[in-house]
């Protein structure tokens, strides 16, 4: 198959991709990998080899060869690589998904109407044979580095016009449609996304998108798995553990700077969301580094 014999090639060892086509990031991995806590941006993730599993709050999603998962939300997720071998690894695909672009091309297209209420924000289908060609040709263009600049946009722009048209296109289509109670929820998650540090009531971000409090409730947990609370203590939680991790913080530090003002509360969330205290959990994560990197 074209598309494995691709992403093997320009993925050539286990590691993360990012490559010189924009917003196309390809992923091998040579055998099962441990829970990964991360924020899923809007994009396209397809798997040409292997298959993955991804928890958001109580629900798991299994996806593998052949199957595309759709994120139209920024969403904190737990994922794992489930199936990989070094004869057989895990390959993936990463499509990102402009929201600007996606909102411009959904004026200019004929799309399917659809009412109903909100969903999450996290979808797995079947890609059409066209969406599958489009994204390997996107992969390809790293064959003629001289023809990315120019042709890359229009491809992104076929593989965003293929999603919303296809079911799994829903999901986007509601949120990017104006004045429906998904696009108010989508302006929140952007909000809590640049001010997760601040102080959060939830009654102002609701009143901030013109919505009661239980109705904003229950749309924000409908879309991204869990509460608004909750959403905005995996973003701080995240970024902390990025903090200690990559610009030596210690934990103390790391707290205040993502908007806690207890050091304890953060110790005892931070040890429920990554199961250890946040510095037993970043000398593990060095150390599972360091391992890989001598392999």
């Amino acid at each position: 198959m074209r598309l494995i014999d691709l992403v093997a090639r320009f993925a050539p060892h286990d590691g993360d991709f990012i490559t010189e086509v924009p917003g196309l990031k390809l992923f091998r991995r040579s055998q099962p990998t441990a829970a990964v806590h991360c924020i899923y941006e809007p994009s396209l993730a397809l798997i040409a080899q292997g298959q993955k599993r991804v928890v958001i709050g109580d629900e798991i999603y299994d996806y593998g060869q052949g199957q595309v998962l759709l994120t139209s939300l920024d969403l904190p997720v737990v994922s794992k690589v489930t199936e990989a071998s070094p004869e057989t690894p895990y390959l993936g695909i990463s499509v990102a998904l402009d929201s600007r672009t996606v909102m411009q091309l959904a004026t200019q297209v004929s799309l399917p109407h659809r009412k109903s209420a909100p969903e999450l924000a996290l979808t797995i289908g079947i890609p059409s044979e066209q969406l599958v060609d489009a994204v390997t040709r996107l992969i390809a263009l790293q064959d003629e580095p001289e023809m990315i600049a120019s042709v890359a946009p229009l491809i992104h722009s076929e593989i965003a016009i293929r999603v919303l048209k296809s079911p799994q296109g829903a999901r986007l289509r509601h949120l990017i449609a104006s004045g429906t109670q998904a696009h108010q929820v989508a302006k929140a998650v952007t909000w809590l996304k640049q001010h997760y540090t601040e102080a959060l009531l939830v009654e102002d971000l609701a009143d901030s998108v013109h919505m009661s409090q239980t109705t904003f409730r229950q749309h924000f947990r409908s879309l991204t798995g869990m509460s608004p609370l909750q959403y905005q203590k995996q973003l701080r939680l995240q970024e902390a553990r990025w903090l200690m991790l990559n610009e030596n913080l210690d934990a103390g530090t790391a707290a205040l700077q993502v908007g806690y003002e207890s050091s304890s509360q953060f110790s005892r969330e931070y040890s429920r969301i990554f199961g250890s205290p946040p510095l037993r959990d970043v000398h593990r994560m060095r150390e599972s580094s360091a391992a890989a990197i001598g392999q």
